[in-house]
């Protein structure tokens, strides 16, 4: 399966969201009726590991009939290595599964999740824990959103 543009993923059904990063991967998922992105979890990322399994198993798990990947552009709209292991990641997600696929700018979506954790009072203890999958659910939900205004 291609990775397609955000507007060509399957009109209806669950969505998967994954904010990868160097360190942990960060996964939300949609309500059947993709009203909603909800944070999951945090996967730990050791050492020559992967984790597309792990995502894989996540994705059958919640039924997902899609996916959207955060894909860490520059603030000069660049691409730099952490852009390449977004997409390497998201090949090996469509090599092992027969499953639609698109990417979704995720610039500031760090930043965005950490203030809101800030904002509810959250340790940074607490906001570690947690960033990673906070940041996968808004960039799943930005793409909700487009997809509903459309």
């Amino acid at each position: 399966m291609p990775i397609l543009e955000i507007q060509d993923l399957p009109k209806d059904g669950i969505l998967f969201g994954i904010d990868p990063g160097s360190k942990r991967i960060g996964i939300a998922v949609s309500d059947s009726q993709r009203i909603i992105a909800s944070p999951i979890c945090v996967l730990e990322r050791k050492k020559g590991d992967s984790l597309t399994d792990q995502v894989l198993d996540l994705i059958w798990e919640y039924n997902a009939n899609g996916v959207v990947v955060g894909l860490p552009i520059n603030m000069d709209g660049t691409f730099g290595p952490r852009a390449q292991a977004a997409r390497k990641l998201a090949k090996n997600i469509i090599s092992k599964v027969d499953i639609p696929l698109a990417f979704q700018d995720e610039r500031l979506t760090t930043a965005q999740a950490e203030r809101s954790m800030i904002e509810a009072g959250l340790s940074r203890q607490r906001r570690s824990q947690s960033i990673d999958a906070s940041a996968a659910s808004i960039i799943l939900q930005t793409v909700l959103d487009r997809l509903n205004r459309n």
